[in-house]
């Protein structure tokens, strides 16, 4: 093509007009051809995958009066498990190791002596948390309820009919043709599964929105029994929720916060360890609790390690992947004992959102990936302010990072989550414009971060 316009540009007018009698061309091959180059371009830019725009995001700020300090808990747990001493001292110990801080939050329902978990408990928590999150994003981004054409709602463990998504769309009186659909089941990844699946609905519908939102509903899902691998999960698990508007209209280009690049899933439920490892069961005295294996972490490496191959070829620059082949052919071809080569991947990021499911899973992708201290910062501070937030907790790391104010324009940011089943799920963004200070009153921080980041202890002694 270059040949073609150097020679073109260097041909005189009459030499072009004497090429172009030398086709003998009619009016009608002029006609034919600009159609066909007319189709050919409409295919094009039809088939084109369309850019998909995070114009913003919410995220629920637990009211004070939920706040559940250590003192608190463990009054708590004494008196529930009064006869079960060594079970309160296996929850001060986790709690003790923990990462949490006295400023997490439980529902309602969870503070009464005993627990309530009853139906309408768990939907007013589900009211408060959602709710909440949702009249945030309208208004940050003054979006109409009218205008929403899509709606994604994902929550684990608690499932009614109607469904979570229907009770939106009672409350704020959304189209009869919306587009909605309720998740549940999918665990602590089911946020970038959600992302996903609007992603593919926008791919389909040109000129629309999608709002998501990501939570867990905490009231029916406390274990009340005396099984350690069970009692884990009451002592990480705090309420949360984020709702996440998206866009493919080109008129929201200007006011985005971030684009979408990618998106890889994982998911290793085919193999029977990966499958039990997060389970939601009985314990031998009825009492249903999600059981957390010995193997969890093993399992999460393995699952990193399948979506780090898939996700890195498409976000390494060529240096780290060239080196990562010929590691892996002197491995194979040469049967050398040498250690596989972890690319760098702080090459391709500038921030990364691990999910706050524990402080050991933080540990283990900071040294899996062989990040700094600032790296998982926010990840670290979330867990510490806000707790295992669920499907959420990724938001409540992006807050963090633009209450901050290193957010620039251009930078690459990368979410990863976990969940039962196993599934690890990323999600890659740029950021589309610098996010400047101070941040809105919306932001889930806005009223403490400059408290942080704070120095969390090894051990906190109760």
């Amino acid at each position: 093509m270059a040949t073609i316009l150097i020679q073109f540009l260097q041909s005189n007018p009459n030499d072009l007009l004497n090429f172009y009698n030398s086709l003998s061309l009619t009016s009608i091959h002029l006609v034919c051809s600009l159609f066909l180059i007319s189709y050919v371009t409409t295919c094009y830019i039809m088939s084109r995958p369309r850019t998909i725009y995070l114009v913003d995001y919410a995220c629920f700020r637990p009211p004070i009066t939920c706040r559940i300090p250590f003192a608190s808990f463990m009054e708590h747990a004494h008196l529930i498990l009064s006869s079960e001493p060594k079970s309160v001292r296996f929850q001060m110990k986790i709690l003790e190791r923990s990462g949490l801080s006295e400023e997490t939050a439980l529902p309602p329902a969870m503070h009464y002596i005993p627990p309530t978990p009853t139906m309408d408990l768990a939907r007013e928590e589900a009211e408060l948390v959602i709710f909440s999150a949702m009249d945030s994003l309208l208004a940050k981004t003054g979006l109409k309820p009218k205008d929403i054409d899509v709606l994604v709602v994902n929550c684990s463990l608690f499932s009614p009919t109607p469904s979570l998504s229907a009770m939106v769309i009672n409350k704020y009186k959304l189209r009869s043709n919306i587009k909605s659909f309720n998740l549940s089941g999918m665990g602590c990844s089911a946020g970038v599964i959600s992302i996903d699946l609007a992603r593919d609905i926008l791919q389909q519908y040109p000129n629309s929105n999608a709002v998501v939102i990501s939570t867990e509903i905490l009231t029916p899902n406390g274990y009340l029994g005396k099984e350690r691998s069970m009692l884990l999960t009451n002592c990480l698990f705090r309420m949360g929720g984020a709702a996440i508007l998206l866009s493919n209209r080109k008129s929201d280009r200007g006011r985005a916060k971030y684009r979408l690049v990618h998106i890889v899933r994982t998911h290793k439920g085919a193999d029977d360890k990966s499958f039990r490892c997060v389970q939601q069961q009985e314990d031998p005295e009825g009492k249903v609790g999600i059981n957390l294996c010995i193997d969890l972490m093993q399992v999460a490496g393995e699952a990193l390690k399948s979506n780090i191959t898939t996700i890195g070829p498409l976000v390494l620059p060529a240096s780290e992947q060239l080196l990562f082949l010929l590691t892996l052919i002197c491995r194979k071809l040469f049967k050398s004992k040498m250690k596989p080569y972890i690319p760098d991947f702080k090459l391709a990021f500038e921030h990364f959102c691990i999910h706050a499911g524990g402080r050991a899973v933080i540990d283990e992708l900071q040294n899996n990936l062989q990040l700094s201290a600032e790296h998982v910062e926010a990840s670290r501070m979330a867990l510490y302010r806000f707790g295992n937030t669920s499907s959420s907790s990724l938001w409540y790391e992006m807050s963090y990072i633009e209450a901050k104010g290193r957010m620039k324009k251009g930078d690459r940011i990368w979410q990863i989550a976990f969940g039962s089943g196993f599934k690890c799920n990323s999600a890659v963004w740029k950021c589309n414009r610098t996010i400047k200070l101070p941040v809105d009153d919306h932001n889930p921080w806005a009223d403490c971060i400059d408290r942080y980041p704070v120095d969390i202890p090894d051990v906190v002694r109760l």
